[in-house]
Order: structure tokens, then sequence, then C-alpha cells
């Protein structure tokens, strides 16, 4: 890749870098590419690098000993992800990072930016609402998880992805994610959306196809969303 400082004030965490700040961060990062399947790292491994997803998708998912798996959330180009080891010493990733399609991102040392932080208070501050993003968007999802029906919980997920990532054509807003994607994002089983997705299908308000999901009615899905409709 040939990025430039400009590609990287695109991030959240960077864009109140300097210029030379940026090309600083570019000299001490490397180009990964994964394919789609593939992981840029996997859950426990040392956090010896921070990623800022240059191109594709990619799911963070956490697995239980049990090995019961939740997508905590989808990252898209630009967004920062994997940043604990700039924060925290010794620190693993507490989730995996797989390539839901073909996906490149920059690779930061952790312990060149944790340096930079100490001298650049704005790194500091603007990773700090990144992650109180994070929380903030976790609250919100356990608060649906623990009042919600689970109707409204996998409406939700369908419009944060729609928000997130989805290409619109001429038969609706096209998702090129799986009903086993949606069950870890929405917290519940793939029977269950299955279940309610084969209802919404009948009524028109989505399309199923094989790892994608057509919304043909999104105003539909909010009214669900938004405990409208029973």
């Amino acid at each position: 890749m040939d990025l430039t400082p400009k590609d990287l004030r695109q991030v959240i965490v960077f864009q109140n870098a300097t210029d030379d700040d940026l090309g600083q961060i570019l000299e001490n990062s490397v180009d990964r590419s994964v394919e789609e399947g593939g992981y840029f790292f996997l859950q426990g491994d040392p956090a010896g690098y921070l990623y800022v997803l240059v191109d594709g998708q990619v799911k963070l998912m956490q697995n239980n000993p049990r090995g019961q798996q939740v997508n905590l959330r989808t990252i898209y180009p630009w967004q920062m992800f994997g940043a604990l080891g700039a924060v925290r010493d010794q620190a693993t990733y507490p989730a995996s990072a797989m390539a839901l399609e073909n996906s490149i991102a920059l690779a930061v040392k952790a312990v060149f930016l944790k340096a930079m932080m100490k001298t650049r208070p704005y790194l500091s501050f603007d990773l700090m609402h990144l992650m109180t993003d994070y929380i903030q968007e976790m609250q919100v999802r356990y608060r649906e998880l623990a009042t919600e029906r689970v109707e409204q919980r996998v409406a939700r997920a369908l419009l944060r992805l729609v928000a997130g990532s989805a290409r619109q054509t001429d038969q609706g807003i096209e998702l090129s994610f799986s009903r086993q994607d949606v069950a870890e994002m929405s917290g519940t089983t793939l029977y269950t959306v299955s279940r309610v997705m084969a209802e919404w299908e009948r009524q028109g308000l989505v399309r199923l196809g094989r790892e994608k999901i057509r919304i043909a009615n999104p105003h539909g899905l909010v009214r669900i969303a938004e405990g409208l409709e029973k």
C-alpha cells in the first residue's frame, strides 16, 4: 500500500495528528493482507500490534470455554482495532479478528504508539474517546439483550449492519452477512434467527440468500426494532 498522512487522518484516533507524527506512524507500520475467513489475530495472542483497516471488513468475536461465539462488532475501513497493547503492558487480544472478505490493514507496533502517547496528549484523548464509544455500544447491546424481544434485537443488528456497510440494489439493501453472523450479533441462536427471518421474508421485509441478506423494507425493520410492531 502507498498510504499518506492524509489517508491516516480518516482514523478517529489520528484525526488531530500532525503530518510528521503520521509519517512516523507509517514508518513504524507494516501492511497485512488476510484472505476471507483468515485472522489478523486470535483471542489470547500477545497484543503486539494495533490495526487500521484499509480495505475489507473484519469481525471481532469472542469464544467462551464451551466454544460458543459472540460477534462483538464489525470493523469497516479506516477504523482502528486491537489497540489494547498500546495502553496495557503484556496485553493479550481479548477477541479474535476474522476477515469477512479479503482485507488489508496497516499494522502499527503497539510499543511505538505507546511511546508516542507519552508526549502527544491528543493520541491519549482520542484513543480514550474511541474506547468510550465502544463501552457505550456494549452497554446499549447489553440493555437490548436484557430487556428486548429477540425480534427487536435481530432487527437492530440488521440496521447496524445497514448503517455500517451495505450495497443498494434495485431490489433493496444487500448485506454480505450470514444468518449465523446476525445470531452472534443479537445474542441468540441460528435457529431463532432463521425462524424470525423466514417470517420476515414471508412478510416481504427481507430476502434471504446464501451468505447474503437483502433488506427489502428497511422502514418495517425500524418499526420492529422500536417495538412498534408485535
